[in-house]
This record gives C-alpha cells, sequence and structure tokens, in this order.
C-alpha cells in the first residue's frame, strides 16, 4: 500500500472510535453505514460530472474523495485498502471480460 494510503487508513481506523464532534470522519461513522453509502453515491455521482467537465484538476479532486470515502467504509467493515489490492492483484493479467463473466456481471 502507498505510503500516503496507509497514512490515512491509520487516521481513519483512529477516528473510528471518536466522539462524532471531534472530526468529520467520526461524524459518518456515528452516522452509520447507510450515511456512509449514500456519501459514496454522492461522491460517484460527482466524478461522473467531473469527468464529462474535462476539467483534469476536478476529476483529480472528485476521484480523491471517492476513495476517501471508500477507504471509510472499508475500515467501517474492518477492511483494508491492501484488501482491495489483492483482489486486484488476483484479477491482473485476467482478461477483463473472463473477471466480469465469472462473476456474472453483465
Amino acid at each position: 500500500m502507498s505510503e500516503v494510503l496507509s497514512r490515512l487508513q491509520a487516521v481513519l481506523e483512529a477516528r473510528r472510535g471518536a466522539a462524532a464532534d471531534t472530526s468529520y470522519v467520526a461524524r459518518l461513522y456515528a452516522g452509520g453505514l447507510d450515511g456512509m453509502l449514500k456519501k459514496i453515491g454522492e461522491e460517484a455521482t460527482e466524478l461522473v460530472m467531473a469527468g464529462k467537465d474535462g476539467v483534469p484538476e476536478r476529476l483529480i479532486a472528485e476521484a480523491a474523495d471517492l476513495w476517501f470515502h471508500t477507504m471509510i467504509v472499508l475500515v467501517a467493515q474492518n477492511l483494508s485498502v491492501d484488501d482491495v489490492l489483492a483482489e486486484l492483484d488476483r484479477r491482473f493479467g485476467r482478461s477483463g471480460l473472463d473477471e466480469k463473466a465469472s462473476r456474472g456481471a453483465s
């Protein structure tokens, strides 16, 4: 895992048990999984809009927001970025079409 993602994950883990009034992340955790997932939906939509706008800086900022909020959900579910990276590594070198077919995805 990159140093930045490792540091971020440590902060997210530390804030998991913090009081909701102490940080934005703690407030998201206190709001429960549904609130965290709703935030991911919002961030994904903003990423799509930024992609359509074609402004590189905005696209990068929105991608960072989506990764950040995704990491919050991973930590809430006792998962890590390393788990996601291991899955990507497992898929590496495999046809995307084959991978989707193995999951029954359309």
